[in-house]
């Protein structure tokens, strides 16, 4: 089969397609002929050797992946060949809390990930892809999409009539601002352009904020909450955007951390979390359950994850460039 791996150091340079063997299914596992692909921020930051974890090299990059079952193992019960399935970022994170998570276990890094044309899949980390999604839409699912749900729904418990503020327009916030609206809870945006903000109205989001143009956002999201501020933030953007986050959120209010968009630097004064009884919680993707229960919403609703753009798999680096433009709106996508 083909495959690309990171090789020698990492780079975005230092991609490079290789042949290896099919690999064969041992007890429990699956194998499955890889489909399509999504990318992830982290997927970026470990091609290019700036994640905060180093890991060995050569490496299969990507995390997230849908593809046909094609070979089973002995023991397997919960899949068979010709299904169609979208593997979990925590292989061995079934669900309950994030102690079950084994951060030895996560796909795309340090364990090899779905940018070849065949995978080995430990059957529990597997999940049924919904019926209604094409493979590229599929393919956005176990990342951003288990993310923006862990975030609003398993731990943030999320209702009808809260408001919602999502940070930029990538994937992880395109997911949260489709189901917050799905759930009845109004959304409002920030993003650097105004053509993205009235693309994300167009999905659902009752205001948006340019932040070139108004550099305090958070008192631009206090004026359109009427000084309330919002229930839910997702925060994207790391320490420097947090504290304007911490400006936006109502008290008592919730800050889920997703990322770091801009920057690792900056200050945070816990004092300001003390003094509007925020509640903020670390988001780690999410569990299996969380996967399966998002399934369960998106094929009811009939949720359509937005693409942005789409490439031939093997034009892996022109992707991760795009990516690293930041001028997307929702997910980039590989077609296998």
């Amino acid at each position: 089969m083909k495959a690309i791996i990171v090789d020698g150091e990492p780079g975005i340079g230092n991609l490079r397609l290789v042949d290896r063997p099919i690999p064969a299914p041992r007890r429990q596992e699956v194998v499955v002929r890889v489909r399509a692909t999504a990318l992830n921020y982290r997927d970026l930051e470990i091609v290019r050797g700036s994640y905060h974890t180093r890991f060995p090299l050569p490496l299969i990059p990507i995390s997230d992946g849908v593809g046909e079952v094609v070979a089973i193992g002995e023991d397997v019960t919960r899949v068979a060949v010709g299904d169609r399935v979208c593997s979990t970022f925590w292989q061995r994170w079934v669900g309950g809390s994030f102690d079950m998570a084994e951060p030895s276990y996560q796909r795309g890094g340090p364990l090899d990930g779905l940018l070849a044309e065949y995978a080995a899949l430990d059957e529990q980390a597997v999940v049924p892809a919904p019926a209604d999604l094409t493979d590229l839409e599929a393919a956005t699912l176990p990342c951003a999409g288990v993310t923006a749900w862990h975030a609003l729904v398993t731990a943030g418990h999320l209702k009808a009539g809260d408001t919602v503020l999502v940070l930029g327009t990538g994937g992880v916030s395109i997911f949260a601002l489709q189901f917050a609206v799905n759930a009845g809870a109004g959304v409002i945006v920030t993003s650097s352009s105004d053509e993205k903000i009235e693309r994300a109205k167009a999905l659902g989001a009752t205001a948006g904020v340019n932040y070139r143009k108004r550099l305090h956002w958070g008192e631009a999201v206090l004026e359109l909450t009427g000084g309330r501020g919002v229930d839910h933030i997702l925060e994207v953007g790391g320490p420097e955007s947090f504290a304007q986050s911490l400006k936006a959120v109502r008290r008592g209010g919730q800050i889920s951390v997703i990322g770091y968009l801009g920057g690792t630097e900056g200050a945070i004064n816990p004092l300001d979390i003390f003094r509007r009884q925020v509640t903020v919680r670390g988001i780690p993707v999410g569990s299996r359950a969380s996967f399966e229960a998002m399934n369960r919403a998106i094929h009811t609703s009939k949720l359509r994850p937005v693409i942005d753009r789409c490439y031939p798999w093997t034009d892996i680096a022109q992707a991760l460039r795009h990516l690293e433009e930041g001028s997307h709106f929702g997910k980039i996508v590989l077609r296998h």
